[in-house]
């Protein structure tokens, strides 16, 4: 751990959702220098309800990342983390509404933002990869559109449908102050894990994003899903995944990392009962991936718990494992 930590590279992690904060968890064990760009076209659930009612930017993607990456007491996390269970605010998170005060009082997310790094002692920087207001509009298969975040996948379950395609709207979205300079300066660029086409692909949508990461000399990893998700990626294998990605920003990276042990037969059960599959890379997908030049590299990093989804430590050590064997020095100054 030692020799890997004095590597310190820097990394940028693109994406949101919980797929981002558990990827934070462990990959801050190695390095100091993490720069994690978070989506901000959230519109359901708590982040949906102050972002409507108060004019905020959706806080709940950037609170846990923020979380992930805090060296704050065990307490602290836990009130952060805190859901209230009744009366109007049942459902919202106390760490929201931390950030929705830190809005008001600072004058804007972007600084909310900071003031929150420096009172959680994040280690690292957490930024929203815009601070336009975002949202995504869909087209499905049958060349029907749906708007807003929230509601993607619930209109092609109903409609018995696929997305096909997603718009950030407005389309011209600037990126923060920082984020390409982030981008540019890393060793180690991370896309995914999290939702394809309402975390992961709209980051890569904001306005220079896909061109930095293109022109980056880092080494670019797509960290596959360990499962499917039902409206919106349903049957969906390792080659469909990277090729909705490579048609929405062009070939954005070189090196994908997946897991390849298999669920438990309860565990299994229980998400074939919400319509969700394991993903593994077939031959099909070996032989796509030799025609595109693009390296894999798979094994345990599957969570030992009761919900399919990456361990942050395995995930974070078969990361830097690969970069270790594949890495390039850079000969610029830190």
């Amino acid at each position: 751990m030692f020799s890997y930590r004095s590597l310190n590279p820097r990394i940028v992690t693109i994406g949101g959702g919980t797929g981002l904060s558990t990827l934070l968890k462990g990959i801050k064990n190695y390095s100091s220098e993490i720069t994690a760009l978070v989506t901000m076209a959230d519109d359901g659930g708590g982040s949906g309800i102050l972002r409507r009612s108060f004019g905020m930017l959706p806080p709940g993607d950037v609170r846990n990342c923020l979380l992930a990456l805090s060296d704050i007491e065990p307490e602290m996390n836990t009130l952060l983390s805190h859901r209230f269970e009744k009366g109007e605010l049942k459902g919202q998170s106390f760490g929201n509404l931390f950030l929705l005060a830190m809005n008001e009082i600072y004058g804007s997310f972007e600084e909310a933002v900071k003031m929150a790094s420096s009172i959680l002692r994040v280690k690292g920087t957490v930024m929203p990869i815009t601070v336009n207001d975002v949202n995504i509009e869909a087209t499905y298969d049958d060349k029907s559109k749906a708007f807003g975040e929230s509601i993607l996948p619930a209109e092609a379950i109903k409609d018995n449908k696929k997305i096909k395609r997603v718009e950030l709207c407005p389309k011209d979205v600037e990126p923060l102050d920082g984020v390409i300079t982030a981008i540019n300066k890393a060793d180690i660029i991370l896309i995914g894990p999290g939702s394809l086409y309402t975390s992961v692909i709209p980051n890569l949508l904001v306005k220079g994003v896909k061109e930095a990461i293109l022109s980056s000399s880092a080494k670019k990893i797509y960290v596959q899903n360990v499962m499917t998700q039902h409206g919106e990626t349903d049957e969906m294998s390792v080659k469909d995944h990277i090729e909705a990605i490579f048609e929405h920003s062009d070939k954005i990276f070189d090196s994908i990392i997946i897991n390849n042990k298999v669920l438990s037969e309860e565990l299994k059960k229980k998400y074939q009962e919400k319509y969700q599959e394991q993903i593994f890379l077939t031959d099909e997908d070996k032989k796509f991936l030799k025609e595109e030049a693009i390296d894999y590299t798979q094994g345990d990093c599957l969570d030992d718990g009761d919900y399919a989804r990456h361990d942050s430590e395995k995930l974070a050590n078969m990361i830097i494992d690969y970069y270790i064997k594949t890495r390039r020095v850079k000969t610029y100054e830190k």
